[in-house]
């Protein structure tokens, strides 16, 4: 490695090791790292202080931290603070195996929270006080202006309120990131906030950097590691069934006038469905799209580099090896089409309203009514956390939600008489599809909606069971807007914690 990244004199003469670095985190402060679906995480101070908090715990001295990110990071990051110990709060969301099964022993507190709220939280001091900025960077400029990694996330936001930085330059970065970027700077406070001046998900409206005032850097670490690079595996059958009655269903709105051909920009979450979903769309001869989201992975990136996806917004890339290689072989390319801003933009609910969103998210499971439980186990154990899927599903144009209608070899099905955890009610819910087909919920009242999500979406093996509940809460309940028996409501859930299994 080479100081060719850090063309700033005076922060090239802050290099310092990880070790060095990490030694300026004083115990019980709050870090607010980069880093966002395991893209553009710091790789190396992390890990030297993991082993500067084993080393304090050995001496029989308290050592944690409260740390704050844009989204989730990696085991290099999470999984070696929370092994250690080293985590007493965190936010705003984690895929840590490590850290998730100590939040769900009760060792560190977790808040889970919609990502394009963690900004504001922030800046409204809610969060207190911010006391170093780690935050992963492909170089610094002359002018100590900051060239971004694969993603945004809070950075913006942890380098303003933050006493101290550091930086991580990360040479394994491709520098063609270079322009890829666009910080808006003209976010305020209320009541002094302006409309942010964004119509289209291609609109620049800030700058390709971002700005740290020098004084405020303390340490300047080189690294050279990759992101954590995960694959996924191809749609499988479920998957395909899911995204067929997604697209068809898109098909019937654009011959109902609601939709125009290219439809409007799309949101989707990460994983096999999503895939599943964006290749269909591919497949079905879609094209003049484009996209305001989150996360950039696989399948969207397959359809930037066609062309079938003309403009995509985000925050972060989440790629495995093999499109890695596609990017940065292509990145000229991909600095046209991509736009990678802050959270708090590409997740504000103004702009997901204004450009009216087609929101495609995940779910644990969803009752009769159209309730959405994105996050927990039987209402009691986190997963990973709401993400970014509230600030779409809310705001968006369309809001769809999707899982297959049963898990655990068919012990577990996914529509409930009552979710065991609420993250998205009946009134942020527009459309639940599973492999047996899709529900429309739009317009319709609470027992309307239940006698479709029954009929199109509940697995076979549970549709009469939910069915004879259904019924039984029609004549029974108390109250026959929303029926519910309420000592069976979740005793789905007790059944299958005492059996492995909701069936009766």
């Amino acid at each position: 490695m080479t100081a060719t990244r850090i063309a700033h004199p005076a922060l090239a003469a802050r290099r310092m090791s990880a070790e060095e670095a990490a030694a300026l985190i004083a115990p019980g402060t709050t870090v607010g790292m980069s880093g966002f679906t395991g893209a553009g995480y710091p790789k190396a101070v992390p890990q030297a202080l993991a082993r500067h908090i084993l080393a304090a715990h050995g001496r029989g001295e308290p050592f944690a931290l409260r740390i704050l990110t844009g989204a989730s990071t990696a085991p290099e990051l999470d999984g070696a603070l929370a092994k250690v110990g080293g985590i007493e709060f965190r936010l705003p969301y984690q895929s840590d195996p490590e850290l998730r099964a100590r939040i769900n022993a009760g060792q560190i507190e977790y808040m889970d929270i919609h990502l394009g709220q963690v900004a504001q939280y922030a800046w409204f001091g809610f969060l207190g006080k911010i006391d170093t900025a780690l935050i992963e960077v492909a170089g610094i400029l002359p002018d100590g202006r900051l060239i971004p990694s694969t993603s945004v996330g809070n950075n913006k936001t942890w380098l303003d309120l933050a006493d101290q930085v550091i930086l991580e330059v990360n040479h394994r970065q491709p520098l063609g990131l270079d322009g890829m970027h666009d910080i808006y700077y003209g976010t305020a406070l209320p009541p002094h906030r302006k409309p942010i001046p964004l119509v289209h998900p291609g609109d620049r409206i800030g700058e390709p950097y971002l700005k740290v005032d020098p004084a405020k850097i303390k340490a300047v670490v080189e690294t050279d590691a990759p992101d954590r690079l995960g694959r996924f595996a191809p749609p499988d059958e479920t998957s395909r069934r899911i995204a067929g009655h997604l697209i068809e269903f898109l098909r019937h709105e654009i011959r109902m006038g609601r939709l125009g051909e290219h439809l409007l920009p799309l949101q989707s979450g990460v994983g096999n469905i999503a895939n599943a979903v964006l290749l269909g769309l591919r497949d079905g001869g879609f094209n003049q799209l484009t996209a305001f989201t989150e996360v950039i992975q696989d399948g969207m990136l397959e359809l930037i580099g066609e062309g079938v996806i003309e403009t995509a917004s985000a925050t972060a890339l989440s790629l495995s090896p093999e499109s890695v290689e596609r990017f940065v072989r292509d990145i000229d390319l991909y600095r046209r089409r991509i736009v990678l801003r802050p959270q708090e933009i590409s997740n504000h609910a103004e702009l997901v309203r204004r450009l009216g969103c087609i929101a495609i998210n995940g779910m644990v499971e969803a009752d009769l009514y159209g309730n959405v439980n994105s996050t927990h186990v039987a209402g009691t154990s986190i997963i990973n956390g709401i993400g970014g899927s509230g600030d779409f599903a809310r705001n968006g144009f369309l809001s769809c939600f999707v899982t297959p209608s049963t898990a655990k070899a068919g012990a577990i099905s996914a529509i409930v008489p009552m979710v065991s955890h609420v993250d998205h009610t009946e009134h942020d819910v527009a459309v639940i599809v599973t492999e047996q087909g899709l529900a429309d919920l739009r317009g319709l009242s609470p027992k309307q909606r239940a006698r479709q999500v029954i009929a199109h979406c509940a697995h076979p093996d549970y549709r009469p069971q939910l069915a004879d509940y259904f019924e039984r809460a029609l004549r029974e309940s108390r109250g026959k807007h929303t029926p519910h028996i309420l000592s069976e409501a979740l005793a789905w859930h007790q059944r299958y914690l005492d059996t492995g299994s909701m069936r009766l």
